[in-house]
């Protein structure tokens, strides 16, 4: 017989017994859904996670306070008062480095008109919108005169806006007070959305850093250094003129501990990608259990097929079909049952993968790779567990077959 002859014998056989035949799917389809759905989830997950710490900004350096030892008692990293605009300015010389913001964050209440909102205060330098590769939506944002000035300008985030303007009016030019300090808004910034952490990255106002330090904290510190190297391949040797040139304006020598930390970003997402991977295989792992378990099913439907046809198959045998023929006839009604669970299972994974990204709020990501690759093992599983049974009709003695009850 040929390949059609057989096939078409095959799917004779299935369509016979649809229940039996859905039912042995089934486990295919399970396995091989739930392969496509972790790898979605998997990339999805590690394409979020990098898209949010991209947005952060370019290529980016935090520099930190560090520790303080009060008699003994050593506080966390970030308590000690360290850090100084002149650092940011000695930074900005280095030869890999492109940009640097100094950062003075609170929060507090703010008020426009007969409406008020506690939100976080951040002052930056003009470099800001650099650095973190926000855009404005609307007006323009401070500039090297309005720092040097300590201007009581502002730019206002989307969920400041919509609570302090709420029907819907322009905020250029109007006058929100902070600390009880007027300051004039000139610019509002693009939304943003949550951050990794699920902050709310839009519920913010960003002013001069000389603004927030001498009009409204009263400080001669910044708590953050924000620095953005040239491009990522820099990024270590960056990290290392910092560390250098901060010990040198500290007069850090010999055994003496940092007074700051150096954070790169990028190491944070080598991590966030290094947890995401091991997940994918964690999750991969239990689908592949599912698709063996679907693959025993098979094997055992199959070999009541063989015993339930015993009959038919001594009545081929003797009428001078050969033991190959029916080995392949058997071969491909698992084959047939594993791929057409499979493609059933693919169509339901990119279901179940576009479900969870809506529930989610993530990208969703479907890698053909990864469907290729659980397709493939689901009809490998067909052909390894459909191999014994066929084997076992092959060699069936047709005698013994004919007197089969």
């Amino acid at each position: 017989m040929n390949l059609r002859t057989l096939l078409r014998i095959a799917w004779q056989a299935i369509v016979r017994n649809r229940v039996r035949s859905l039912l042995t799917m089934l486990g295919m389809i399970i396995g091989v859904a739930a392969v496509v759905i972790t790898i979605s989830i998997g990339v999805g997950a590690r394409v979020a996670v990098a898209d949010q710490i991209t947005s952060l900004g370019s290529n980016l350096l935090i520099v930190i306070p560090g520790s303080v030892n009060l008699n003994g008692v050593r506080t966390g990293t970030g308590a000690a008062s360290t850090l100084t605009p002149e650092d940011g300015l000695a930074l900005a010389k280095l030869p890999h480095v492109a940009a640097v913001s100094p950062g003075v964050g609170l929060h507090t209440q703010v008020v426009a008109g007969k409406n008020n909102w506690y939100t976080g205060i951040i002052g930056v330098a003009p470099t800001f919108t650099y650095i973190r590769e926000w855009h404005l939506a609307s007006g323009s944002f401070f500039t090297d005169a309005d720092v040097t000035s300590a201007a009581k300008v502002c730019v206002l985030g989307q969920t400041v806006i919509e609570n302090l303007f709420p029907d819907g009016d322009s905020p250029l030019g109007k006058t929100v007070l902070i600390h009880n300090v007027p300051f004039t808004v000139i610019g509002t910034l693009a939304r943003r959305g949550q951050s990794a952490s699920g902050q709310d990255q839009d519920d913010t106002i960003v002013v001069p850093y000389t603004s927030s330090m001498q009009r409204i904290t009263g400080t001669t510190f910044v708590s953050v250094l924000v620095v953005s190297a040239a491009d990522q391949a820099s990024i270590p040797l960056v990290q290392s003129e910092i560390v250098r040139l901060l010990e040198q304006r500290h007069q850090i020598i010999g055994s003496m501990e940092d007074d700051f930390d150096v954070r790169n970003l990028q190491d944070i997402a080598n991590a966030a990608s290094q947890s995401q991977t091991t997940m994918e295989f964690l999750l991969a792992g239990v689908a592949i259990v599912s698709l063996l378990v679907g693959g025993i099913g098979i094997m055992n439907i199959m070999l009541v097929s063989v015993t339930e046809r015993t009959r038919e198959i001594g009545l081929r045998i003797a009428v001078g079909a050969r033991s190959s023929s029916i080995l392949a006839q058997f071969l491909i009604e698992a084959v047939v049952l594993s791929g057409v669970g499979g493609l059933i299972g693919v169509l339901l994974g990119v279901l179940g993968a576009g479900a969870v990204s809506i529930f989610g709020h993530w990208p969703m990501v479907v890698p053909m790779e990864g469907v290729l690759l659980a397709f493939s093992f689901a009809a490998l599983t067909g052909v390894f567990f459909g191999y014994y049974p066929a084997s076992k009709a092959a060699h069936l003695n047709p005698i013994a077959a004919l007197r089969f009850e």
